[in-house]
């Protein structure tokens, strides 16, 4: 599919559909869309007073033109609010008219929506990364093609002549969401510690990086017991994956975005039953699939600074070699470990990766992962929880997000409650009281991140959806890519 920005008048475009924005409380047609409507033989203000169309957030209705018109179809797609307008309404909308325009069997489309806050490439931005999430169908394990596919050819974006370059970028933040989605999207037989170590290869030959991936006996050399105590049960070999980005000149700043890489989340010993949701821990990579497709979205791009993709990927299975409830395992900064709960796996992987991006000297990290259910009972399903010290860098990504369109809530680090994981016999348990439980998993990443500024994202909840809501489709949203991606551009 095909973006091109015009400044053709919407009096003069022609082509299969085109789609205008009409905010709730206004849902009038005035200067040139009353001309158009005129030209239309009255279509528009017909359809509106027919449906009793509102213009609210995701509205979309498509009515075909009669009468030699130059265009066949018109769609109107409601941004909501004009008086506290929100920039996911622009790419909520544009999924909208982009799916109609499927349904409509319309090969060219032009959108016609009035900018955001007056700013042309924060709009064109949205309206590309809306249409282009919105149409993406993950197709790969169906035997048989969808017979009602079809393919929206070009896409025409009215009013934003000279956008190329948001276009583009725009695109390389959509590949790396649809990255992060098909990882998340595909079973544990397909996304293996081994296939990830692959991809991150294949990502660093692409994208120009530095790649490090450290095997079983580096990792031992390097004291990571915490995160090859996870690995030992499974018979796929563990994988450490240290990607770095470096610009072409001296980085204004250096940062790491750390990423959970379960592949697959058995529960170890403290076995995940039935009903627990075992058939989707495939997705317990999600972390490490968000920082991954950061990284494909940020080759391109070439910001002006430094950034470590780092991931400890594995899987946690049974077997005679499984760690056992009540082990204690030595992280790589000689913290010790009682495992009171090995289905608390995620956070033993993510010590050993903070502890190795801390030492690297950058200004800041952030650890992502599908950590807790505590979160998602919290938070629910749309919103992911962050927590840090630091002021600063819980702010800036806060702050990411929003633009992204991609909710975190800031939650407490209320230290009084690491009294739970204390340990008789080693210096913490990797769980705490069942109350607070995304609040001490954080508490217990905090003990080894020691001098670099940091954050930890709990994603569990918006990593993945039932339904159509927006620009995602059921299935893995590809959650906190674009949250990245402004956080290092900012």
């Amino acid at each position: 599919m095909k973006f091109s920005p015009i400044d053709t008048s919407i009096l003069d475009w022609s082509g299969d559909a085109l789609a205008v924005g009409l905010f709730a409380d206004r849902v009038e047609l005035t200067a040139d869309l009353a001309k158009l409507d005129d030209r239309l033989a009255g279509t528009l203000k017909e359809t509106i007073a027919e449906v009793n169309f509102k213009g609210q957030s995701g509205e979309c209705i498509a009515t075909r033109v009669g009468g030699g018109s130059p265009i066949r179809k018109a769609i109107l797609v409601g941004l909501g609010s004009a008086e506290e307008p929100q920039l996911d309404e622009w790419r909520i909308a544009a999924a909208a008219a982009a799916k109609a325009a499927r349904t409509q069997k319309c090969k060219t489309l032009a959108i016609a929506f009035p900018p955001y806050k007056e700013d042309a490439v924060t709009t064109t931005e949205a309206i590309v990364e809306g249409a282009t999430l919105g149409l993406h169908q993950d197709r790969r394990f169906k035997s048989q093609p969808d017979e009602n596919d079809f393919e929206v050819e070009t896409i025409e974006l009215i009013g934003l002549a000279g956008q190329e370059a948001a276009i583009d970028r725009a695109g390389h933040t959509c590949a790396g969401v649809i990255l992060a989605r098909e990882l998340v999207a595909a079973p544990a037989n397909e996304v293996t510690p081994l296939s990830m170590a692959e991809m991150a290869q294949q990502l660093a030959k692409e994208g120009g990086f530095e790649i490090e991936i450290l095997e079983r006996e580096e990792c031992e050399q390097r004291g990571m017991g915490a995160f090859l105590g996870v690995a030992q049960a499974s018979d796929m070999p563990p994988k450490f994956v240290h990607l770095t980005y470096k610009p072409s000149g001296s980085p204004r700043k250096k940062v790491a975005i750390v990423g959970k890489g379960l592949t697959f989340d058995s529960g170890g010993l403290n076995l995940k039953t039935g009903g627990s949701g075992i058939e989707m821990m495939k997705e317990d990579m999600a972390g490490s699939a968000a920082a991954f497709g950061a990284a494909k979205a940020i080759a391109p791009i070439k910001p002006d600074v430094e950034v470590h993709f780092i991931s400890a990927v594995t899987e946690n299975m049974i077997s005679g070699r499984a760690m056992h409830p009540g082990d204690i395992l030595k992280a790589s900064n000689g913290k010790t470990i009682e495992v009171n709960n090995t289905d608390a796996e995620g956070r033993l992987t993510l010590a050993d990766a903070l502890v190795f991006a801390d030492a690297l000297g950058v200004d800041a990290i952030v650890d992502l992962a599908t950590l807790t259910g505590a979160c998602v009972v919290a938070l629910g399903d749309q919103i992911a929880g962050i927590w840090s010290p630091d002021d600063s860098v819980a702010e800036a990504l806060v702050a990411a997000g929003e633009k992204a369109g991609e909710k975190l809530w800031r939650m407490p680090m209320e230290q009084k409650y690491f009294e739970g994981m204390k340990s008789i016999v080693a210096d913490m348990k990797n769980t705490g009281p069942r109350p607070g439980g995304a609040i001490t998993a954080a508490l217990f990443l905090k003990e080894f991140v020691d001098k670099t500024p940091w954050a930890h994202i709990d994603l569990a909840g918006p990593v993945w959806t039932e339904k159509e809501s927006g620009y995602n489709n059921p299935g893995a949203t590809g959650f906190a890519v674009r949250t990245l991606v402004n956080w290092v551009l900012a």
